[in-house]
């Protein structure tokens, strides 16, 4: 949704914020079919990831002629995570405060509450975050020697004069919402059966990408320890398990197989429990092997299962979200997810070309369960947003597409992804996500474009108030 946003931030002295007014406009295109869920999060996050005591916060979607405005990930939160970095960066400028300093004295942390009124029950370790890219060593200065010109900003055909490049750092922390918002029904079923001593999952969870096939076989590899698991192809015979959007799969389909997985279990461990004259609780199965509590008692898992047939069917349905009221207030998300990024860009302010140096990431996963995974969904994400930062400008003119195909539209490449260092990633379980994990793979696109405005901003002494970032807005003045 191309967005137009006006704020206004006030705080005191010493850089505590007191109230922050915005005014957000969507531009819905010819049907705003998916619009009520994007508006929902760009007026509850207007605010950002931080102690807000008092928000005026409104917000519109509306239908034009332009064409139809569709999902993305972190949509309304990536809109709004831009406005809102912009007027801290401000803010600090006014007060002259260190803007990480200014964020750090800001943090939202559990317990707080959203300006919608719903209370942050999830773990927000906001303030951990920011510290940890803040206090990440910063990279090393290019040479000023012909070898090196690639490292400037336009590469070695495009490039400018090495003295008309400055080097800027700055600062985005982002959230976004997971599954759905505002009372939307998320369920997802899950049959798990075993068979002749392998595991199949029954799901229609569609991996598009994110990697569910992979979770759903570590889920009932965890939970019964069977090492062949196959995940069974998606079939409009299978109850539906909804969008792949929000990290809902991680979490709702997650969910569902963990507790097929978990019916399972106990099906298996039942009659030797029974034997044993004991309950299934004190029976483990780890590495492999089912034990008891007091050591007494130790078999294969493949042993367990020979010959055997079980099966289960379970379905996995989140607490209930409800519609935001009239005054804007309500419980509208099931849970959220938190990152800070600091980006060092180098900019050519003769030019305003801009090559982005290095992105340090500190996010809030969760749960690890996949940790190669995980860091490869972080890298794409960034990337991601870098694209929506510098070079993804979809540009209409009454109505009218001007670049139809992606000669036009430029997606960033190999080439233009940067350093991404992942510098934290913080482990805090959410006690209502299935295994305690968080969708990775949305809030470092919503941050990234943020942070890396902010950088451009301390490298140019301009306010870069859109995105994609134009090179007029990267002109600066040599003196500045």
């Amino acid at each position: 949704h191309p967005t137009l946003l006006r704020y206004r931030h006030h705080a005191d002295a010493e850089g505590r914020l007191v109230k922050v007014e915005a005014q957000i406009l969507m531009d819905a295109g010819a049907y705003a079919d998916s619009s009520s869920e994007s508006l929902a999060a760009a007026v509850a996050f207007a605010c950002g990831p931080y102690v807000v005591p008092h928000a005026f916060v409104e917000g519109w979607a509306v239908r034009t002629n332009n064409p139809p405005s569709g999902h993305v990930r972190g949509e309304g939160a990536m809109q709004v995570c831009a406005a809102y970095e912009g007027q801290m960066d401000k803010l600090a400028a006014a007060l002259g405060m260190d803007g990480a300093e200014l964020r750090m004295r800001n943090v939202l942390a559990t317990g707080d509450l959203l300006p919608t009124g719903q209370t942050v029950t999830c773990p927000a370790p906001v303030a951990e975050l920011l510290r940890a890219v803040r206090d990440f060593e910063l990279p090393a200065l290019p040479k000023d020697t012909p070898e090196d010109e690639w490292l400037l900003p336009g590469g070695p055909e495009g490039a400018g004069e090495p003295g008309a490049v400055r080097r800027g750092v700055g600062y985005g922390v982002g959230m976004v919402h997971m599954l759905g918002a505002e009372g939307t029904d998320e369920v997802s079923t899950a049959t798990v059966k075993v068979v002749g001593g392998a595991a199949t999952v029954i799901c229609a969870a569609v991996d598009t990408g994110q990697g569910f096939g992979t979770l759903a076989r570590q889920i009932v590899q965890e939970v019964l320890g069977v090492d062949e698991v196959a995940v069974a192809p998606v079939d409009t015979d299978q109850p539906p398990a909804g969008p792949s959007a929000h990290g809902r799969h991680t979490w709702v389909s997650g969910g569902a197989v963990e507790r097929a997985a978990k019916m399972v279990r106990t099906q298996l461990l039942q009659p030797m429990a029974h034997k044993l004259g004991m309950s299934t609780e004190l029976l483990q199965i780890a590495d492999g092997r089912i034990t008891s509590y007091d050591g007494a008692f130790s078999m294969g898992v493949s042993e367990a299962i020979e010959g055997k047939e079980l099966w289960a069917t379970a379905q996995c349905r989140p607490h209930p979200t409800e519609p935001l009221d009239a005054d804007g207030q309500g419980d509208a998300f099931v849970g959220l997810a938190f990152c800070a990024i600091r980006a060092v860009v180098d900019v050519d302010i003769e030019l305003g070309s801009v090559r982005v140096v290095e992105l340090a990431v500190a996010q809030d996963v969760g749960r690890i369960l996949n940790p190669r995974q995980l860091e490869a969904r972080i890298e794409a994400g960034v990337t991601q947003g870098v694209g929506a930062a510098l070079t993804e400008n979809l540009r209409t003119v009454s109505g009218l597409v001007r670049h139809p195909d992606l000669t036009g539209y430029a997606l960033p490449t190999s080439l233009d992804a940067p350093a991404v260092r992942i510098v934290k990633l913080v482990e805090e379980r959410d006690v209502v996500a299935p295994f305690g994990a968080k969708a990775a793979s949305a809030v470092p696109v919503v941050t990234t474009p943020a942070a890396i405005a902010s950088a451009v901003r301390a490298a140019t002494g301009r306010p870069v108030n859109r995105l994609p970032i134009r090179p007029s807005a990267a002109v600066a003045s040599p003196n500045s």
